[in-house]
């Protein structure tokens, strides 16, 4: 089981500096992906949790491939309907070409309204406008030599019914957010009825949790897989290996934007994370 890291590129302490370190503390630590979020207008509903600036995925991946060797770069996740079908193809084909096919695309349909509003896209249209994307971007890297994409890996996000059936029918993992392991579970459950539903194999589980590390452990019924003691968050991991999970990302952004400022804290909790792995794999 892979163990990837979301980093944040967004937020009042993320400038190029920032997030160079960020990137050399990941693929120093020995993790295996790096991941970044994607938002393009930073309208009030989507400042109030993600403030400006906010680096563009695509930008912010290509420049951090030029500077890492191993780890493997991804979005989690790209909003679907916020760009041509055929704009994401190429983008994407040619990032995993400079980075030596080192790139997951994971992609989401998205949630803010203002900023749908300032694309001029159709929140209530986001579902089908994602599907048309995901088709759309597999005809192109299919019947098109000239994207010359190979197979960059696709995640889809999500858990409505919708979600599910788009993750069997495009996707090669589903990608769930920050859920507890019962969430998880349930949704495994749906995924496998979906797939049987549409006769198509059930697709991988790549989840990213809440990386908290916290001095006491938390009432379970409390907390979301990552989040907890040390032994809370290895267990964690532990369960979701044994539930099939080929990657799981680590996301230690708890909520506050200012934690952008100061990443020291979620450096050491990755490092204890990290100190940790070899014992996980083995048990």
């Amino acid at each position: 089981m892979e163990i990837g890291v979301n980093v944040p590129n967004f937020g009042p302490g993320t400038n190029p500096a920032r997030l160079r370190d960020w990137a050399r503390v990941v693929e120093g630590l020995g993790y295996d992906l790096l991941m970044v979020s994607d938002h393009v207008v930073i309208t009030p509903d989507v400042a109030e949790q993600y403030p400006a600036p906010f680096y563009e995925p695509f930008t912010t991946l290509s420049w951090l491939a030029g500077i890492t060797e191993r780890v493997r770069l991804g979005t989690t996740v790209l909003i679907a309907p916020y760009r041509h079908p055929l704009l994401v193809a190429r983008m994407a084909a040619n990032l995993d070409a400079l980075s030596g096919g080192r790139l997951v695309l994971g992609v989401g349909v998205g949630w803010a309204r203002q900023e749908f509003e300032a694309l001029g896209a159709e929140h209530a249209d986001r579902g089908r406008r994602t599907d048309e994307v995901l088709a759309e971007l597999r005809r192109a890297w299919t019947d098109t030599a000239d994207y010359g994409a190979g197979a960059i890996p696709i995640w889809v996000g999500g858990s409505s019914t919708a979600a599910f059936r788009r993750t069997v029918r495009y996707g090669d993992a589903w990608h769930p957010l920050r859920q507890t392991i019962e969430q998880l579970r349930t949704g495994l459950d749906r995924l496998r009825t979906a797939a049987a539903a549409q006769d198509r194999p059930v697709p991988g589980f790549a989840p990213r949790i809440l990386l908290r590390l916290t001095d006491k452990p938390l009432r379970d019924d409390d907390r979301v897989a990552g989040e907890g003691s040390i032994e809370q968050v290895l267990r964690d991991l532990a369960v979701l290996r044994e539930l099939g999970a080929q990657s799981v990302v680590l996301d230690p952004f708890v909520g506050d934007p200012t934690e952008t400022e100061r990443p020291e804290a979620a450096w050491q909790a990755l490092a204890t994370i990290a100190t940790q792995r070899s014992g996980l794999e083995t048990t």
